[in-house]
């Protein structure tokens, strides 16, 4: 029986290679992956639909299905979660030595809707109070000028976004002390070379993060997976397929991780960062599937919808197709 030749755009993850390189098939489905960076995943992704299989944005999702233009359904593989308190950048000689000092500060993102942003601005909200009309949104590229954006928004009347001036990268504009921060899923190199007055707003966020999931059991979600809908509509076994080898290929990863006697990734204490890792967030820390994620779906529906984002409060179920929200057992 012929296989189902699919498109695939992930990234070139540890937890996403046993599918690359074939360790790992999917039932019925013969791959042809491309590894891309997220930026252009999800450009050609929401403004194209270039891809039947790919990696999604959560926020930006989150936006096209409150529009009901989603051309993607999701499936809970959750290919990319980090805690958001490294994601905030602040220029170090303005006085900016609380999360509180941000009030009134005029601060770079390059997409309102990137789900560290809507991360690192509930973090703000819930834990210090700064709401995000108190803050002077600039929005651009973050290393070359003129960001094009994905999709378009419709935000309350009290949310304050400019536009970056047309020849500059809002990493020259910290840089240059013309922003007093910036918020986003990457470090802009004028943090990575050690500019004198760039740095984190959060300095220790490990024990940041690590105090924030004790108190909230959350682990921040950034991706999903999505499949192209007519194909999900097409081939109904499809979806299920797809989170039964993600899950696999993860925890492959994970097996892999545990193999200590030659370490498979390029870091010291290895071992010790995975036993802290299991300490704090369990056996299963990097989980997929929707029963053991509902506190953090829950949390970034919510945070969506008070920003703004979506007009009215989307439900986990209306995120995934049917079949991925349950599974089989023996």
């Amino acid at each position: 029986m012929p296989q189902l030749q699919l498109s695939f755009a992930i990234g070139d993850y540890d937890r996403n290679r046993p599918l690359i390189d074939r360790r790992v098939p999917i039932d019925g489905v013969d791959p042809v992956f491309m590894t891309l960076s997220p930026e252009e995943i999800f450009f050609r992704a929401f403004r194209h639909q270039a891809f039947d299989v790919c990696e999604l944005s959560f926020g930006s999702y989150v936006v096209s299905v409150d529009k009901d233009d989603s051309h993607y359904i999701a499936v809970p593989a959750f290919l990319s979660r980090a805690f958001r308190h490294t994601s905030i950048l602040i220029r170090t000689d303005r006085g900016i030595e609380r999360p509180e000092d941000l009030k009134g500060r005029r601060i770079g993102i390059a997409e309102y809707q990137l789900s560290a942003n809507v991360w690192a601005r509930g973090i703000l909200q819930d834990d210090y109070g700064v709401q995000p009309s108190d803050i002077q949104w600039v929005r651009g590229g973050m290393e070359t000028p003129e960001r094009p954006e994905k999709i378009k928004l419709q935000l309350p009347d009290d949310i304050q976004i400019e536009n970056a001036a047309p020849s500059r990268s809002l990493n020259s504009l910290l840089a240059e002390g013309e922003i007093d921060g910036f918020i986003g899923p990457r470090t802009l190199s004028c943090f990575d070379s050690g500019h004198p007055h760039v740095g984190r707003l959060f300095t220790n966020s490990i024990e940041d993060g690590s105090e924030y999931y004790r108190r909230t059991g959350v682990f921040p979600i950034m991706h999903l997976l999505g499949v192209r809908r007519s194909l999900a509509e097409q081939h109904p076994w499809l979806p299920n397929a797809l989170l039964k080898a993600f899950t696999d290929s993860k925890n492959l990863a994970i097996e892999h991780l545990k193999d200590t006697s030659a370490t498979k990734v390029t870091l010291p204490f290895v071992e010790e960062q995975l036993a802290t890792a299991k300490k704090l967030l369990g056996d299963d820390f990097w989980s997929y599937g929707v029963p053991n994620n509902r506190a953090t779906l829950d949390a970034f529906l919510d945070q969506h919808h008070r920003q703004g984002l979506s007009s009215r409060r989307i439900l986990i179920e209306e995120l995934f197709h049917p079949s991925t929200l349950e599974s089989y057992s023996i």
